[in-house]
């Protein structure tokens, strides 16, 4: 970050912190004043109200004045207005001024609260569109990147073909110059992987979230459920070093003992890793659904002689399937993004086969690969990240859409 830009964003915090503590000092002198003349004054805000709208009032001209002055400054403004410390100063001026113009309109009958309150739904509004936006952008973005790829490689040999090369030769005389983009092995060995990943972590994931919510005892509890959710926290880097270097020798070592051929990297190796990886996100959400299911269910199964596991099975599990099965769909989605456990347990090479002992890749390893280094953008090569891309995004759309309409068909309602 730029030594300017620093201290331009210290003296704002500074400027802020003043203006609020100005406005609640001025509200509280105001307040003392105008109730000595009269016991039937009252104030409409609380000072700390009138104190945000002097700060607010002091951070808008600042921050209008501060990028209007960075965007003009390159080609429109003369030199001794573009430099730094001008800039510095037009942010200060613009915040004083701000200051001393709200802090002459606090009085009693002021609705400061209600111009905070609205400042703060402008606020939130803004960041809302930001994601909106955002999204809006990378999809757009997608699209007509993937719409350059198809135009180039048609849209069968891409989502039916079997063998990917992407590698465009030098010479036109060269073996496969024009590259093969068959995607269906990546595709393939995504689904392996991801189904790996998904038999370790939903039973392991579900059976935790019962045990924390129905058997074990509030202490076990309290540090427990922490220490599970600590697995999310790891890095997946960290991950793929215990696949790459702990789990995936453990495997070779363990099919040649009993005959098998396992690759050094393979679909298991990484499967299993990513499923214990994915564990938390099972397990805390399934534990939330089922605590969620209220008490009155519980006694009455235990009124009509049921036991704690007929109670579990036949009552809690239904009652909180929507959100069971939401929270499966959420971490299938987790797990097909991932990428640096694939990368160092699983392999680069495309290969379409059904053995989880064999080296597969995925659609996000391919994405990593293909924009690695300096890259021509017309070429087909990379333009079929994008089309990867674009493939992943509307599969876990599609996975959500299908959580959300589970959760909105079978959502039971409690009074």
């Amino acid at each position: 970050m730029p030594y300017t830009t620093t201290i331009s964003i210290f003296v704002s915090l500074c400027l802020l912190v003043t203006a609020y503590f100005w406005g609640v000092k001025r509200a509280i002198a105001t307040k003392r004043s105008q109730t000595a003349l009269s016991t039937q004054v009252k104030f409409h805000s609380l000072p700390g109200f009138h104190g945000a709208y002097v700060a607010i009032w002091c951070a808008i001209p600042s921050l209008v004045l501060f990028v209007a002055w960075q965007t003009l400054r390159p080609n429109f403004l003369p030199q001794w207005l573009a430099q730094d410390m001008a800039g510095l100063v037009l942010l200060i001026s613009a915040g004083i001024l701000g200051l001393f113009f709200a802090q002459k309109r606090i009085a009693s009958r002021f609705k400061a609260r209600h111009k905070v309150e609205t400042a703060f739904s402008l606020v939130m509004l803004l960041s809302s569109l930001v994601a909106v936006f955002t999204t809006f952008g990378v999809v757009v973005s997608l699209v007509f990147e993937t719409m350059r790829f198809f135009s180039k490689v048609s849209v069968s040999e891409f989502l039916f073909g079997l063998h990917w090369s992407p590698q465009i030769a030098l010479r036109a005389d060269q073996v496969a110059s024009s590259g093969s983009f068959g995607a269906v092995s990546i595709f393939a060995g995504t689904l392996l992987i991801t189904a790996i990943a998904m038999l370790i972590a939903v039973p392991i994931g579900l059976f935790s979230a019962i045990y924390m919510s129905e058997y074990a005892t509030p202490k076990f509890r309290t540090w427990a459920k922490p220490l599970l959710e600590i697995l999310a926290g790891i890095p997946t880097v960290v991950y793929g070093f215990f696949a790459a270097l702990t789990i995936a020798p453990f495997m070779r070592n363990w099919g040649f003992e009993l005959g098998l051929e396992i690759s050094s990297e393979s679909a298991m190796a990484a499967g299993l890793v990513m499923g214990v990886m994915i564990i938390p996100f099972v397990s805390s959400l399934s534990d939330d659904v089922i605590n969620a299911v209220p008490q009155t269910l519980r006694d009455g199964s235990a009124a009509l002689g049921a036991t704690k596991s007929e109670t579990i099975r036949l009552v809690l599990l239904p009652a909180a399937l929507p959100g069971i099965v939401s929270s499966v769909l959420l971490a299938t989605s987790r797990a097909i993004g991932e990428t640096m456990i694939v990368v160092m347990a699983a392999g680069l090479a495309a290969n379409l086969t059904a053995n989880p002992f064999q080296a597969v890749t995925t659609v996000t390893v391919q994405i990593l690969t293909l924009l690695v280094g300096d890259q021509e953008f017309d070429s087909p090569k990379t333009l079929a990240a994008f089309a990867l891309g674009f493939v992943l995004f509307l599969l876990t759309l599609g996975l959500n859409i299908l959580a959300l309409k589970i959760v909105n068909k079978y959502r039971e309602k409690y009074d």
